[in-house]
């Protein structure tokens, strides 16, 4: 915690192409080495790809995507009187946002495929249809969360 003052969280500017500040913060979390044009394009091609499989507006079905991946509760370790237990505790939306889109790079980076704008737009369909192994991990996340539910007192 600072002593001093609060921490203010900084203002993000919209992409220039789709006014986006979500697909703004996706450009700069899969970003390697501050190569934000490379990012930037791989991101912008696979969404591109993403209006013409689905024929839908293609910022529509990137925004569905990353809603889908979205976690509700996450689980914390809290040590108890030398026991640990598993504690479900809600997540922030800002932090929900993270972990998603965390998720989705990370799902498309493992993925096998020929570019990364494929991997990727391939996963961002997958979790707009629910499936895929980012909207697995949100799963997993959420049934470790209601396994644990016993321990919710222990929330801080």
């Amino acid at each position: 915690m600072p002593r001093k003052s609060i921490s203010t969280a900084r203002e993000i500017l919209p992409d220039p192409i789709y006014s986006s500040v979500v697909v703004e913060k996706f450009i700069c979390r899969m970003m390697y080495d501050g190569k934000k044009s490379t990012s930037a394009k791989i991101i912008y091609d696979s969404i591109k790809v993403l209006g013409e499989k689905t024929g839908e507006q293609p910022l529509d079905v990137f925004n569905k995507a990353i809603d889908n991946v979205k976690p509700v509760v996450e689980i914390k370790s809290k040590r108890v009187g030398g026991a640990t237990y598993q504690v479900p505790t809600e997540i922030r939306e800002p932090r929900r946002e993270a972990l998603a889109m965390r998720w989705i790079i990370t799902a498309a980076r493992a993925r096998s495929g020929k570019s990364m704008a494929e991997k990727l737009s391939a996963e961002l369909l997958d979790a707009y249809a629910n499936t895929g192994a980012a909207f697995k991990k949100k799963e997993d996340t959420h049934r470790m969360a209601e396994a644990n539910k016993a321990f919710s007192h222990f929330r801080w």
